[in-house]
């Protein structure tokens, strides 16, 4: 070997350990860099003409294994939907208020029934009255604070949406410009190290907002799909386009797009393909599982929970009346108007009487004998001939039905007739027109419509309803438009439903109730139906399809809920009497003092409640099984953010142990990179002695 060859040797050897120092230098000063690899210079021998002369070293390269850091963004999905499912519902339990505080809807509840048992023995009908009312409208105004938590919740989730969307797109951007930054780095030979630490932090980010599938490719980018195979980005960037303006609560919302992205960085051209459902995982598709199922559900079943209260507390009351009887009952819009087919069957008890009790008038309508053609009117008229002028009926435009006795001292009663009630859609006339309710709601008659396939609808040419079909995901999987028109039937309403695109997916029918069912096949199991925008109006009575067709608890009428204002104001207006149906003219038709009509609240506040959709059951039962579920939800949610939180950082330890800085192995191997440094210093001293020495002798 001539000397050259040696001081070649020499300096490259010096070239080596610099390098390698150099990367030992930046490793320790970033020992503390979250997303940092490692780097190492890779030596080998310089093999030239079959002769070896020193070492090539290469530029610093990272110290990474791809395996560990996908694991890192398969989990890094989980734990974002796991966190952000356990905030919310967290957010929701609070609003129930804690257990044994006195304060939380359960607490409300129970104090509903233990002062209606005070109403039956009490020496102060007065304060126990008052008592129960009171607690009848607390109960009502937790329900729709409850109620509007949700919504409010469910705006929250929509905001969240928009601002997680947006920086979806900014990571995307920036992981696109790092694949160009990388791939020109390596096409020139140079070091990636830095842009590749700067990618993976931000595809760690990525991996929580969203589920997704990162690919290294031979030019060193990296393309990125979503879980269900979506391109987001490879040979061009795509990204996520969702409208602005949807940060409310609504009962639908657009999908989130994938766009091309134009020159200018911003979504452009659409590829076709969208995102609205929570299948997309990670924190966004928490935040979509939130907004599209999990709230509307409870939402939904607040509304269910309330048709049921409201239809028992209503009931209780329609079987009674005050002593002495009030001079009129009215009524609220029942979605019937004169012309409309009466449906009743059974007897219905309509009375006049004096300030004692006494019985003015009588008069026992029998709706079997009217015959299957009467109309509302029919009616009105029969209970205007069997009071004589002592009471008049009247039935307003828009379908309210009120009962007043002629004389100021005089008042008015209805009674079930004992033997054969009156029934329609199973509950009794004075229900049915809500004489005599407790509870209302605006818009809504909180009673099953009782219709048949060959009832009018009612609906006007250009009101419409949207009915939307979202899977067990809150995915939508079709809509449909009802539209009004000149003699359409309900029977129609169904032939429409079942003749569209829904039919994919279920069958709709109308029960014996007048409800529409619907009955999902086994491809769309747990498929739910929901009402996002509704202008139907029947015959003007402002009880629209969504009211009648209980479709959807959401429009149960719960946002509107209240006692009645006259009750409210005077809770001697509460009926806690009892008219005795059978009594007949000069008899006392209502005891004096008499609160027996208490006992109806408690039997219905115990017994069998409907709650829509073929679900009845006890009041209590049903609201602590929806409570019991919102708490299950929540401690589970955040079960599972603590399970995938873990699994999580697992996943970055592993990583992180593979190729994170080491001080203690830095050291060692910056004694290493001294020793090999001084021993190269050293051959090309003795190099240079040599050349010394043989100058001197030819000099």
């Amino acid at each position: 070997m001539s000397l050259n060859d040696i001081l070649g040797t020499a300096m490259s050897g010096l070239a080596a350990s610099q390098a390698g120092m150099g990367a030992v230098s930046n490793n320790i000063s970033n020992v503390n860099t979250p997303g940092y690899a490692r780097q190492r210079v890779a030596v080998t021998s310089n093999v030239a003409a079959g002769r070896t002369n020193g070492v090539l070293v290469s530029e610093p390269e990272r110290v990474a294994d791809r395996y560990l850091e996908n694991a890192v963004y398969r989990r890094g999905g989980d734990a974002g939907q796991a966190d952000i499912l356990s905030d919310y519902l967290d957010q929701l339990q609070s609003y129930l208020g804690k257990p044994g505080s006195g304060t939380g809807l359960p607490e409300q509840f129970n104090d509903v029934l233990a002062n209606a048992t005070k109403m039956t023995g009490s020496q102060d009908p007065g304060q126990t009255r008052n008592q129960f009312v009171s607690s009848v409208q607390n109960l009502l105004d937790s329900m729709g604070g409850l109620d509007q938590d949700i919504d409010g919740l469910r705006a929250n989730v929509a905001s969240d949406v928009g601002t997680t969307v947006s920086r979806i797109n900014v990571l995307l951007t920036k992981i696109d410009d790092l694949n160009d930054t990388v791939s020109s780095l390596k096409g020139q030979g140079h070091s990636t190290a830095g842009p590749e630490d700067e990618r993976v932090s931000a595809l760690q980010e990525l991996s929580g907002l969203m589920n997704v599938t990162v690919r290294d490719q031979p030019d060193g980018r990296v393309t990125i799909d979503t879980a269900s195979g979506q391109a987001l980005l490879d040979n061009r960037l795509r990204l996520l386009s969702y409208p602005a303006g949807n940060t409310a609560s609504q009962s639908t919302y657009p999908p989130i797009d994938i766009r091309f992205a134009d020159a200018s960085g911003q979504p452009g051209p659409t590829t076709g393909e969208t995102i609205d459902g929570g299948t997309i995982g990670g924190k966004l598709g928490g935040l979509l599982t939130l907004r599209d199922k999990t709230l509307p559900a409870y939402a939904e079943r607040m509304g269910s929970m309330y048709g049921g209260l409201a239809g028992a507390l209503n009931s209780a009351s329609n079987a009674g009346t005050t002593q002495p009887a009030p001079q009129s009952l009215d009524g609220r819009p029942s979605g019937l108007t004169g012309g409309d087919r009466l449906g009743f069957t059974g007897k219905a008890v309509f009375a006049v009487t004096a300030q004692d009790g006494t019985v003015l008038a009588t008069t026992t309508i029998d709706f079997d004998a009217l015959g299957p053609t009467a109309t509302v009117d029919d009616a009105v008229n029969a209970i205007n001939a069997g009071l004589g002028g002592f009471g008049t009926a009247t039935l307003s435009a828009d379908g309210t039905l009120s009962i007043k006795a002629t004389s100021s001292d005089n008042g008015v009663a209805v009674a079930q007739d004992p033997t054969t009630p009156s029934d329609r859609a199973g509950v009794g006339f004075s229900q049915y027109f809500g004489l005599n309710d407790l509870v209302r709601s605006e818009g809504n008659p909180l009673v099953p419509s009782g219709f048949d396939a060959t009832d009018p609808t009612g609906f006007a040419t250009g009101q419409t309803a949207q009915i939307v079909l979202r899977d067990s995901a809150g995915r939508e999987l079709g809509s449909y438009t009802l539209s009004g028109a000149p003699g359409q039937t309900f029977g129609d309403v169904i032939n429409g439903l079942n003749g569209s695109s829904l039919s994919a997916f279920g069958s709709f029918a109308l029960d014996s109730r007048g409800q529409i069912r619907f009955t999902p096949n086994a491809q769309a199991a747990g498929a739910t139906v929901a009402i996002p925008s509704d202008s139907t109006n029947r015959n003007g009575t402002g009880v629209s399809f969504s009211a009648l067709s209980g479709l959807s608890g959401d429009y149960a009428g719960l946002s509107s809920a209240q006692v009645r204002p006259d009750i409210a104001s005077d809770v001697s207006r509460l009926p806690l009497a009892v008219y005795k149906a059978g009594a007949a003219v000069g008899e006392n038709g209502i005891g004096k003092g008499d609160t027996t009509g208490a006992n109806n609240f408690i039997d219905v506040l115990n017994g069998q409640a409907d709650f829509g959709k073929g679900v009845k059951g006890s009041i209590g039962q049903y609201a602590n099984q929806l409570f019991g579920d919102i708490g299950n939800d929540a401690a589970q949610a955040q079960t599972n953010a603590t399970d995938t939180a873990a699994r999580r950082d697992d996943a970055v330890n592993r990583r992180d142990s593979f190729a994170g800085v080491n001080i203690d192995e830095e050291l060692a191997q910056m004694v290493v990179l001294q020793n090999s440094y001084s021993a190269a210093a050293r051959v090309l001293t003795t190099a240079s002695s040599m050349y010394d020495t043989l100058l001197n002798m030819v000099s």
